[in-house]
């Protein structure tokens, strides 16, 4: 089955850079166009019972090494043809489903990330979210 748009979760991580070979391989064999996402979030902190958002500057910092983390995303593909490179701000596994979503992409590529049991019961992970509520194929990398 070729596949048209792949979209690439990247987060610098091993498995995230394993992911991003994965999908710049299966794009040159069916000339599909490769994007790669990089969805970062600025800490909300919780004070007692009310939230209070970060400083102006921690959330600079935060895009910053977010442009960072994309920069290495760009490298690793400079050798690959078709390639888009998106930025996002948001909640992960939900910035990644709208994108793909949006953009009509048929193939989502994603490292898994091994949360332990009980963490991942109640935090979740953003692989697993993905997989539950992707409308497309969904390839997890271990």
């Amino acid at each position: 089955m070729p596949f048209h748009k792949v979209l690439v979760a990247f987060d610098g991580s091993e498995l995230s850079v394993k992911a991003l070979q994965k999908a710049a391989a299966i794009t040159q064999e069916d000339s599909a166009e490769l994007i790669v996402i990089h969805v970062y979030q600025s800490p909300v902190l919780a004070y007692g019972s009310a939230f209070v958002t970060v400083p102006a500057t921690l959330d600079q910092d935060y895009e910053e090494f977010a442009r960072s983390v994309l920069k290495e995303a760009e490298g690793l593909t400079a050798g690959v043809s078709g390639v888009k490179h998106v930025l996002q701000q948001g909640q992960p596994a939900v910035t990644i489903l709208e994108y793909a979503e949006e953009n009509g992409v048929d193939l989502i590529i994603m490292g898994s990330r091994g949360l332990s049991g009980l963490r991942e019961f109640v935090l979740g992970s953003v692989s697993h979210n993905v997989v539950q509520h992707s409308k497309v194929p969904v390839l997890v990398i271990k």
